[in-house]
């Protein structure tokens, strides 16, 4: 059983289609089919069911699906670790950011590395914290911002940033001459709010759910622009990281009564490799947030 096969393997039963896994590959579709005949025959076993177009893993395939994961992922952990024996002069750093985070927080941060390591390549996947959690668990991130509670097992997380969530309206709403707001306040007003999978909309879901309520939202949008002018027309209040708010854009910011904090933390895999380029962004990033 070589490498090469596996993979085809891997990527065809975790794509679901020879075709897209041929596109995944950048190979023709037919080396692919080819190598997966090769394979089944290697191991006289049936690995997937060919039906109407439709590909699924035999009982048999879906063991060797979880292996090949695992051996697929400590060979390119092998390459990447052999690869960088030679200095940190080359390297490709994937981070998953929120897009609060993404357009208001790490802008800078990322500018001022890429001057420090000018030869290294940064990817920047802009996602809600628990898609960010999963594609780190399944290997497709190397490093990705989660919220500091609900770190799982199987990743190893630093904590970088604590900032308060804050009660967003209008300037002419009521609760912009108040010096806090309740939840219970909070959530008899129509909100504006992340889908779920944003820590955004992770904190106002908790929040519902201590107070015994259902959240009356009358608009769903991961667009943050989008929220910050159906509030400012006064078409709902929401809570925002008071980094994103400007003095100018005519809206106020309350705290929550009590203080609502958000931790957020930076998480690789626990037991795959972080390479030395990946490393280096988490010293940068930890050593700015001690600033």
């Amino acid at each position: 059983m070589d490498i090469k096969s596996l993979r085809y393997f891997y990527e065809v039963a975790r794509l679901g289609s020879f075709t897209r896994a041929a596109e995944s590959l950048g190979v023709a579709q037919p080396a692919v089919s080819m190598a997966l005949r090769k394979l089944e025959t290697e191991l006289t076993l049936t690995l997937l069911h060919r039906n109407d177009r439709r590909i699924s893993l035999t009982d048999e395939g879906a063991i060797l699906y979880r292996h090949a994961e695992k051996i697929l992922r400590a060979a390119d952990d092998a390459a990447l670790e052999m690869s960088e024996l030679k200095g940190l002069t080359r390297g490709e750093v994937r981070v998953g950011v929120p897009s609060m985070l993404g357009s208001f927080y790490f802008p800078p941060i990322l500018m001022a590395f890429r001057h420090r390591y000018p030869t290294l390549n940064l990817s920047v996947i802009e996602g809600g914290t628990w898609r960010l959690q999963q594609m780190l668990e399944q290997g497709e991130l190397d490093l990705g911002v989660i919220v500091a509670e609900f770190v799982p097992e199987e990743l190893e997380a630093r904590p970088f940033l604590r900032e308060q969530m804050l009660v967003t309206v209008s300037q002419e709403h009521p609760f912009a001459k108040q010096k806090s707001v309740t939840p219970e306040q909070f959530f008899q007003e129509e909100l504006v709010m992340f889908k779920e999978g944003y820590f955004h909309r992770k904190v106002v879901d908790r929040l519902a759910k201590a107070a015994g309520v259902t959240p009356n939202i009358g608009f769903e949008t991961n667009l943050l622009p989008l929220i910050k002018s159906i509030i400012k027309q006064g078409f709902g209040i929401s809570t925002l990281l008071g980094m994103v708010v400007e003095e100018n854009e005519s809206l106020v910011t309350i705290p929550f009564d009590p203080p609502i904090w958000l931790d957020l933390s930076i998480a690789w895999r626990r037991n795959g490799y972080l390479s030395r380029a990946n490393q280096a962004f988490v010293e940068f990033l930890l050593e700015h947030s001690r600033r």
